[in-house]
């Protein structure tokens, strides 16, 4: 599946679930994820939207590494079902 279907797919969902999910468009970092998202009840994560079969590339990992590193969570999502199970981990997947 395309990526843009999976982003959209999954940033309707969020936005379902009372979230937001914020494409994150940086000048100064590259390999930064596709979106920021905020859930109720303060949860924030970010989200690396990839086509199916797809991974993140080396400076994407390499990105994805230092913002775990500072406590956050990363997610690559290369298709519909795993947008699901990241929500569902949170309690807020409503389809």
């Amino acid at each position: 599946m395309r990526e843009k279907l999976i982003e959209e797919y999954f940033v309707k969902e969020v936005k379902k679930a009372g979230g937001l999910a914020l494409k994150v468009n940086s000048t100064s970092m590259k390999g930064l994820p596709d979106r920021m998202v905020l859930l109720p009840n303060g949860v924030l994560f970010f989200a690396e939207m990839k086509a199916t079969g797809k991974t993140a590339r080396a400076l994407q990992n390499f990105i994805h590494k230092k913002l775990r590193g500072l406590g956050f969570a990363v997610y690559v999502i290369d298709s519909k079902q795993k947008g699901k199970e990241v929500l569902l981990k949170y309690g807020v997947y409503t389809s």
